[in-house]
């Protein structure tokens, strides 16, 4: 089979960037089974509630919800397992000092092909309070009316 070339989103967290602020961005490796990349290339993969943690020096997600290949029978897998994430030494090295820090948390921003691999962006998140998001959300509406306005004047 030929490898893809290019890029194929398969899933995002669009939650992520509601209640977190990502300072920094890491593109990873997941390590999975025959099964799971047959339904990942069918796009039947959810970051809903996904998070990664750091053990023993190496990196897993977990919560991922990956739905059963539909034609493998007895050799499925478990959707919500957790899986191993790829990574440098020295980037988890460096998530490994980040997250001690208070606040800071790993979690996965999307999930894409990249020339017949699956890669998964994460993100190193510090989680927002009530009136962060509130700020957020009252940025975008005034936005939107400077823009509607500026449609409406146009018109004339």
């Amino acid at each position: 089979m030929a490898k893809q070339i290019g890029i194929k989103e398969v899933a995002k967290n669009k939650k992520a960037y509601h209640d977190y602020f990502i300072e920094e961005k890491f593109e990873a490796g997941i390590m999975l089974t025959g099964t799971e990349i047959k339904s990942i290339r069918a796009g039947k993969a959810n970051l809903k509630d996904s998070f990664a943690t750091i053990k023993n020096a190496e990196v897993f997600l977990h919560n991922m919800h990956i739905s059963p290949y539909e034609q493998a029978n007895r050799f499925n897998h478990d959707p919500t397992r957790a899986r191993k994430l790829l990574l440098h030494k020295l980037e988890i090295s460096k998530l490994i000092g980040q997250t001690k820090e208070r606040g800071y948390s790993l979690v996965p921003l999307s999930l894409y092909l990249k020339n017949g691999f699956a890669k998964l962006e994460l993100g190193l998140a510090k989680g927002k309070k009530l009136y962060d998001k509130r700020h957020e959300e009252a940025k975008k509406d005034a936005k939107r009316e400077i823009e509607r306005a500026f449609r409406e004047r146009q018109k004339m």
